[in-house]
């Protein structure tokens, strides 16, 4: 007993050490131990709310994928700054001490962290103004993928090819942004087309239509269309216009899909699709020879 009388004196002693002082107040290791304990389970609550708000509460409701969670991200970042203080004044932290620490972070930042910052600002206009949500099919610069994750940092984008790629938040906001489904997920693909100068037009134009109205990926409202676009040098050269929601992601196979088509159609309907020719004129080296 006296041992065990011992061993808890001795925890106590260590708890109740004083390592640094803020203000009016002393942090010791056990109150250190408890801010710890106590800010993992402000992260771990903060992440279940978003996760059973977006999930659970927001669910039945007519807002979109990337609306929603976004005002999940909101309401975590919310919590996690309203746990933080409050934990705290619980523990009797002295706030008024984190002025001269809240200097030190200042001159930090405007050393070393401006990127960090600058990443973490951007990651909250993201979730105010939304040009960018969680399901958006975007392409900032050599990235083109869809997002499924936006962070206080970076944002994860995910391409065709299953990889993802991890954007600082300040690209999307520094960089031009291309966003497929910002207003809605149905967009227009245009495919060129050539066919050889004998071939009629208008029959050119019917089969594309109609291989256009067999794929069941394309819409039938807006209608596809084909548009007259050139005089190639050695083509006619057509251009279908197709609306699509399906292939918004994945335009390729799209594409594939309708150029085989019509590569067999234009097969069956004998139009011939044109190669490069040249014709050489070969005249003037031939009369100093005499032929």
């Amino acid at each position: 007993m006296e041992g065990n009388g011992s061993f808890w004196k001795w925890l106590e002693a260590i708890l109740n050490e004083n390592l640094i002082s803020l203000g009016d107040s002393k942090l010791t290791v056990g109150l250190i131990l408890t801010l710890i304990l106590s800010f993992i389970a402000l992260f771990v609550i903060s992440e279940w709310v978003r996760r059973f708000l977006v999930r659970q509460v927001l669910k039945k409701s007519q807002i979109a994928r990337g609306t929603k969670e976004s005002i999940g991200t909101m309401v975590k970042y919310l919590i996690i700054l309203g746990g933080f203080f409050s934990i705290l004044q619980t523990n009797g932290i002295d706030l008024s001490a984190f002025g001269i620490l809240a200097g030190a972070i200042g001159v930090g930042i405007g050393f070393g962290l401006q990127n960090i910052t600058n990443n973490f600002i951007s990651g909250l206009i993201i979730l105010f103004e939304q040009p960018i949500k969680v399901g958006d099919r975007i392409e900032v610069g050599d990235v083109s993928g869809d997002v499924i994750q936006i962070n206080a940092r970076a944002t994860t984008v995910v391409t065709n090819d299953n990889i993802s790629v991890i954007v600082p938040n300040s690209q999307f906001i520094d960089s031009p942004v291309i966003n497929w489904s910002h207003n809605e997920h149905r967009i227009r693909f245009n495919f060129p087309v050539g066919v050889s100068y004998k071939e009629d037009p208008e029959k050119v134009k019917r089969i594309l239509i109609e291989v256009a109205k067999a794929n069941p990926g394309i819409l039938p409202n807006p209608e596809a269309d084909v548009l007259f676009d050139s005089y190639g040098d050695n083509s006619l050269n057509f251009n279908l216009r197709v609306w699509t929601s399906e292939y918004v992601n994945k335009p390729k196979v799209l594409r594939s899909q309708l150029y085989y088509a019509i590569f067999k159609r234009f097969s069956e309907e004998k139009i011939e699709i044109p190669f490069p020719q040249r014709d050489l004129h070969l005249k003037s080296g031939f009369e100093k020879l005499g032929i």
